[in-house]
């Protein structure tokens, strides 16, 4: 049965029939039966079509891939990326976190939430940010990796750091040309042309308004401080 969502402030159609997907997309059900700004229902066809792709993978994950892949897609056409990230929140501003997988994105954000008792995940592996007429947001979405960390809420963006593992904490900035090769590297890219110039609108106007930083970081507590320190006033080294 099709229901309607709310993701990232879009309406979306989907039917979700397994888990993780069924249980994580609650939280963004509406009544509200609006014209979709994305269609997430996938045919037998399609299912099909990723059983033959991916013979190792059950359809509760295929389900999930499939329909966070298409969202994704889809949320550029509304001035919005996504990026493989851990995303925390402090005073209601969102701090991104990002890096290759098992390099320790989601480890960092750990010890925001046991240094900062008011923080929260608010997506733990695919946040959506989208650009608006009154700034750039971040948003919860059901897709949140291995971890059912996600809110569903929107949270004004305060800054972006790449994580690298290191011996001691250190936060600096990243020039121009390195953080577009970073935000590429994390998040999708689309394979039709003007999808590819309207990416690279979005990430050009993040580029120009949203500070980038570099975070080497340990697994100690003052790893979170110090990354705190710098992107809560907007400062880099």
């Amino acid at each position: 049965m099709s229901k309607f969502y709310t993701v990232a402030e879009l309406d979306v159609v989907m039917e979700p029939k397994h888990e993780p997907l069924l249980s994580r997309a609650r939280a963004y059900e509406t009544s509200a039966k609006n014209k979709a700004d994305a269609d997430l229902r996938l045919s037998e066809e399609t299912l099909s079509r990723y059983r033959t792709r991916y013979p190792e993978a059950d359809d509760s994950l295929i389900e999930y891939m499939v329909t966070g892949s298409v969202f994704y897609r889809s949320l550029i056409q509304h001035n919005g990326i996504l990026l493989h990230s851990s995303a925390v929140v402090l005073d209601n501003k969102a701090y991104l976190f990002s890096a290759p997988s098992g390099t320790g994105k989601s480890t960092h954000t750990s010890l925001w939430l046991k240094e900062f008792p008011d923080a929260v995940i608010l997506n733990d592996d695919k946040p959506a940010i989208r650009i608006l007429e009154d700034g750039i947001f971040v948003y919860g979405t059901p897709w949140s990796g291995k971890t059912d960390l996600n809110l569903n809420r929107k949270v004004p963006l305060q800054g972006i750091a790449f994580l690298e593992r290191g011996l001691e904490n250190s936060i600096s900035a990243i020039p121009s040309l390195k953080c577009l090769e970073n935000l590429l590297n994390q998040t999708v890219r689309p394979g039709d042309k003007e999808s590819a110039s309207k990416l690279f609108d979005l990430l050009d106007q993040i580029l120009a308004r949203v500070p980038i930083y570099k975070l080497t970081c340990n697994m100690n507590p003052e790893a979170a401080h110090v990354s705190y320190e710098a992107m809560s006033k907007g400062e880099v080294k």
